[in-house]
């Protein structure tokens, strides 16, 4: 990117946008719960590579843990894929500073090899960026990516609240600057940048700095397009965007709409429309058969202006309240939200602080009572280990996070030791492939160890991935549930068909043969109702395609996870139903539903055996959900009777945990 010497209006007006293209990444992040895999990609690349965009963000963010967990795929095999394909377009990333593709602040060593393996492996730009906008945590990568030879880019996670203004955006910026970057995104997360927002943002920055500057903000709200026009007005001189099938709601603006409206001015980005085209239709046939609800969603959210969950993880939000049986519980906790990201003193609501402050309300919710249940990463985050806060918790909250503990003064990564020379302790050699598989252990130990044992098998014998279990689970419910039809003949249906909707003249008889064939049939979907007669008629016009196969065969190899880890991996999670019944008089249940331990988390010594004896308030066991670890402590003194589930239970909500006996 060149740099913006801060240029004149007329100037303006003569230089080309530059457009990110974000479907490969965020678009579906936002949209699919990032179910996207590489072989979607891999069979429309090409097409996309000649669009002529400036970039194309295809990793980072979500994709890695998704890649490992859910789709059993190597994320840095798809990243050797995509630039193997992408001979015209950078390819870019999002990095969560020291963070990286995790959830946690990892060492300086660490940072530096993972940045050094992505710029071997493919990624030109790299978009950095700290959920709290603390600088320090932001030092450590941007170092990196420049001394391995990448773009880059510094990032300010836009929110608002009475401590964001634009003097302090100003003065991020500045900090980011002084570490090197390359040119600065503005990252609307949430949708919640007007366009007036963003012109006096752009122009504030522009005057302060010599830099690139770019807008990525999501959809939701309906004010990201013309936000988009007012910043690039006021001097931004690259957006984000993605094709029309991926884009809106709580993806990006459309790419389509985006270059007709810039094509009349000297902004043109001068893209390949019919290139467009053809990737257009390709996700449109694709989305139902990868879209994790078969549902449709609302295409405007002006609560975001309230609750500010951000585009990646709105889709997951819901899913993590059905997953506790609370949908219906949702406005309650969007409403909470806010008041618990006004109690943590502001953050902006970007992955991890998003998921701490969604589920800390999710816990709030869910228990009928404030903070009764402190996830140990809300903890965390008051001890300063996520970074410095952007206004300081209140010395009410302290007290009710950490008691009579302080939080820290210094960068937290400070005190993080190097994690390379031990990385592999407990591992057998034969596991690792390539030296990427080391770094993906140290980021997401359990993923990346589930991934290495059913990557091991000999093909035959593979299990069916987490994502193909979702589909078909999703195909068996939508067939017992919307399929059944009570006593009425489908040819004798005559309910009207929805507003805007066309159907066939011979609707009846194509309907009664889609019935027929259910389970052959994608997952796009119209309702009808009539009385108690509910008929789906589902689109059945997928494309199906070859799949690409992989360049490097995968050679069986022996595994050997830690002792600790291995048990919790020999026989998969076992769920245990819903149930207050036991013959003990006095147990601990279950807050929510999740994954139980007796330890603070798989692989880590319990915090109490059968026989103890323990004071109210000492920690018992744990349970796993959204991504963070509750800590259950003893509500009596008490002696430990019996643990009633084994390590690694899926439990429901109220299931009897522990058996105990007052003392």
């Amino acid at each position: 990117m060149q740099k913006n010497q801060n240029p004149t209006e007329d100037q303006l007006h003569k230089i080309p946008l530059r457009i990110t293209d974000t479907t490969l990444r965020d678009a579906h992040q936002s949209l699919w719960a990032t179910r996207m895999r590489t072989d979607d990609m891999l069979r429309i690349i090409d097409v996309i590579d000649n669009v002529g965009y400036y970039s194309l963000e295809c990793w980072g963010g979500a994709t890695f843990d998704v890649c490992l967990r859910f789709l059993r795929e190597n994320p840095w095999e798809r990243l050797r894929l995509i630039k193997a394909k992408a001979k015209n377009t950078p390819l870019q990333m999002l990095l969560r500073g020291q963070n990286l593709v995790g959830y946690r602040n990892y060492a300086d060593d660490v940072v530096d090899r993972f940045v050094a393996l992505a710029c071997e492996n493919g990624i030109d730009i790299f978009r950095v960026f700290d959920a709290l906008n603390d600088t320090r945590n932001l030092e450590s990568a941007i170092k990196a990516v420049k001394r391995h030879g990448g773009h880059a880019q510094g990032t300010l996670c836009y929110t608002i609240s009475p401590v964001h203004t634009i003097e302090k955006y100003v003065k991020y910026a500045k900090e980011q600057k002084d570490l090197g970057i390359d040119s600065l995104c503005i990252k609307d997360m949430a949708g919640i940048l007007s366009p007036i927002g963003a012109e006096r943002l752009v122009k504030a920055l522009i005057k302060e700095l010599d830099i690139p500057i770019q807008l990525h903000c999501h959809a939701s709200s309906g004010m990201a397009m013309a936000t988009y026009v007012e910043g690039v007005r006021a001097g931004a001189g690259a957006i984000d965007c993605a094709i029309s099938s991926m884009a809106g709601f709580s993806s990006q603006p459309p790419v389509e709409t985006m270059a007709a409206i810039f094509a009349e001015t000297n902004y043109s980005a001068g893209l390949d429309i019919d290139a467009l085209e053809k990737v257009a239709k390709y996700f449109d046939e694709l989305t139902p058969s990868r879209r994790q609800t078969s549902a449709s969603q609302q295409f405007i959210d002006p609560g975001i202006l309230i609750h500010q969950i951000p585009g990646g993880m709105i889709s997951n939000f819901r899913s993590q309240l059905e997953m506790q049986n609370a949908l219906d519980k949702l406005p309650d906790v969007l409403a909470e939200v806010a008041q618990v990201r006004e109690d943590l003193g502001y953050p902006p609501l970007v992955t991890p602080t998003s998921q701490i402050v969604g589920t800390q309300a999710v816990m709030n919710i869910i228990s009928g009572e404030r903070y009764k249940i402190i996830p140990n990463e809300v903890k965390d985050y008051a001890r300063g280990m996520y970074g410095r806060p952007p206004a300081k918790i209140s010395e009410k909250y302290l007290k009710k996070f950490l008691g009579d503990e302080k939080p820290i003064d210094y960068r937290p990564a400070d005190k993080i030791k190097p994690m390379l020379p031990n990385a592999t302790e407990g591992i057998d050699a034969k596991l690792i492939e390539h030296e990427e598989d080391i770094i993906s252990y140290i980021i997401l130990p359990e993923p990346a160890l589930q991934f290495f044992k059913w990557r091991a098998l000999p093909p035959e014998q593979r299990s069916e991935t987490p994502a193909d279990l979702e589909i078909k689970k999703m195909k068996q419910e939508i067939s017992e549930e919307q399929v059944t039809v009570p006593a009425v003949e489908p040819e004798n249906v005559t309910a009207p068909a929805p507003q805007g909707i066309s159907l066939p003249a011979n609707f009846q008889g194509v309907a009664k043969e889609l019935l027929e064939k259910i389970e052959g049939l994608s997952l796009e979907e119209l309702i009808f109702r009539k009385g108690e007669f509910t008929l789906a008629v589902r689109a059945s016009s997928a494309v199906s395609m070859p799949v690409v196969q992989s360049p490097k065969p995968v050679q069986p190899i022996a595994i050997t996870p830690p002792p600790a880890i291995r048990a919790t991996m020999e026989q998969p999670a076992v769920s245990v139903p819903a149930t207050t019944k036991t013959e003990y008089k006095k147990t601990i249940n279950a807050p929510l539903v999740g994954t139980f331990y007796t330890s603070p988390g798989p692989g880590k010594p319990k915090f109490v055996n059968e026989g103890d004896k323990v004071k109210k308030g000492d920690k018992i066991c744990t349970v796993e959900a959204m991504k963070l670890f509750n800590e259950i402590a003893a509500p009596v003194d008490c002696k430990i009777i019996k643990f009633l589930v084994t390590d690694g239970t899926v439990v429901q909500k109220d299931t009897p945990l522990v058996a105990i006996e007052e003392i």
